[in-house]
């Protein structure tokens, strides 16, 4: 059962099981009840023949019940006595009386509507009457019941009706006329077996076209498994599953998985270049490092410790930068604190005492009613990356405006350098990615800080763009949305 295919016959033969057993149970009902409606249909021909005897004053000696096996009849009077059956009719039962030896109609009495006294009142019977009109057959439905009779020794169900009928002498006698029901029970049993024998094969058959359209609609599934297997074990992301040529569920899942393994290789080959560029990166701070700690271990007069901070600092800067990367590539969610975005830019440029350009701020309101949710440290660091930014390639002039602006709050940097090429507008925002034209300790920095910048914002939920400052300079513009 561990098998989709084998799971999936049997759940179709549950299913198909009780299904074919509940229409099999009202085939077989409704079979049974037409064929009792139609043994019903033949017992009331049969008593309005003999009720059509008696109401024309035949005797009850000379009454002619046809073939008695096929329809035995037996008539009562009002009081239930029984005054005619028919030949050979040994035993009854479902009729009202059990009696089959008939007495006479002389003993039995001139009834409650018979003799003298009933002449006066028969032509008063009728719709009131507890009868028909005297010689007449009852118009109504009759009576059904279901019972047994043995005629000249054989025993079977029959269907019996009742008809009422009053003869000449103004008697209401009640014939009760059988249809014999074995053609139903035969029927039945036969339709009965028949589906019995069926039912295991029609499983059978659900079960096994269950299994084989399974089976072909998963064959691309298990192509999909065989290639992602032989992915994982040769470790080649630029392979593929193959898509099927259909439009459902499978090619929908084989197209996902593709675009997975995409994502994934895109995801495992911008980690190497992190990897190496990082590495390419340390390499030079360290190297230069050990260089002048090894000059001045050999000659301590030519160590140069000013160079040896800086490149202290550097590699400390850089280390934090990788490290900060590699947190926001595991997912870190940055803080819902509040804060004012306003109030943050002017502390930010507050602490920049040392920068070569005196940066211009323009916060309206005194900085108040700015409020963004982040993480303060994180949003900070894209604040101090965009000065430093600015700062490295500006002329005479550095501004930072903030205001509000759709929904949210933006803060634009900008600076009077050469600007930053319509081509290269995106480019510059990858890690690792400098247009400086030295690559040396002092120009261009690791080209880390403006990807930092951008990825903060987007996982702030925001954005990060450059554009043109006007006739020269480049603009960079950051928009968070507000806490509200």
């Amino acid at each position: 059962m561990r098998s989709v295919r084998a799971r999936a016959a049997l759940g179709a033969t549950v299913v198909v099981a009780p299904a074919l057993a509940g229409a099999g149970l009202a085939v077989l009902l409704v079979l049974r009840a037409n064929l009792t409606d139609q043994a019903g249909l033949q017992a009331e021909v049969a008593a309005r023949e003999v009720a059509g005897q008696l109401a024309l004053g035949v005797p009850d000696d000379e009454l002619r019940t046809g073939d008695e096996e096929e329809h035995p009849v037996q008539v009562t009077d009002e009081d239930g006595r029984v005054v005619a059956v028919s030949k050979d009719l040994e035993a009854i039962s479902g009729t009202g009386s059990d009696r089959v030896t008939p007495v006479a109609r002389s003993s039995a009495g001139p009834g409650r509507h018979g003799g003298e006294d009933g002449d006066d009142d028969d032509d008063e019977r009728g719709p009131g009457g507890a009868g028909p009109p005297r010689g007449e057959v009852s118009t109504g439905d009759p009576d059904f019941t279901n019972g047994a009779a043995t005629v000249d020794g054989d025993s079977a169900a029959y269907r019996f009706a009742s008809v009422e009928a009053t003869d000449p002498a103004g008697v209401t006698l009640t014939v009760h006329a059988g249809a014999p029901l074995a053609a139903e029970q035969r029927a039945v049993g036969s339709v009965r077996g028949a589906m019995l024998a069926g039912l295991p094969v029609v499983l059978l058959v659900v079960a096994g076209v269950t299994w084989l359209v399974t089976r072909r609609a998963l064959r691309p599934v298990e192509g999909i498994r065989r290639e992602m297997a032989a992915i994982t074990a040769s470790e080649d992301l630029s392979r593929r599953v193959p898509e099927p040529g259909s439009h459902d569920e499978i090619a929908r899942l084989a197209r996902t998985t593709n675009e997975t393994l995409t994502a994934l290789e895109a995801s495992v080959e911008r980690q190497r270049r992190f990897v190496a560029d990082a590495s390419h990166e340390l390499r030079s701070p360290i190297a230069s490092l050990r260089t002048q700690l090894e000059v001045g271990a050999a000659h301590p007069q030519l160590l140069d410790v000013p160079g040896a901070v800086a490149d202290t600092v550097r590699l400390q800067a850089l280390a934090a930068d990788l490290l900060l990367l590699a947190r926001l590539d595991a997912g870190e969610r940055p803080g819902g604190a509040v804060l004012d975005l306003g109030a943050l830019v002017r502390e930010e440029v507050a602490q920049r005492t040392g920068d070569r350009i005196p940066v211009t701020v323009s916060v309206p309101g005194g900085g108040g009613g700015f409020e963004v949710a982040g993480s303060r440290a994180q949003l900070a660091r894209v604040i101090g990356n965009l000065l430093d930014n600015a700062e490295r390639h500006a002329r005479a002039a550095v501004t930072v405006a903030v205001r509000a602006e759709g929904g949210g709050v933006a803060v634009e940097v900008a600076d009077d350098g050469d600007g930053v090429p319509a081509a290269e507008r995106e480019r510059i925002f990858e890690r690792f990615v400098r247009l400086d034209d030295a690559r040396s300790r002092d120009e261009g920095g690791a080209g880390l800080g403006l990807a930092i910048a951008r990825d903060v914002a987007v996982r702030h939920g925001g954005r990060l763009t450059v554009a043109d400052a006007g006739e020269r300079g480049a603009r960079f513009a950051l928009w968070l949305p507000d806490a509200r």
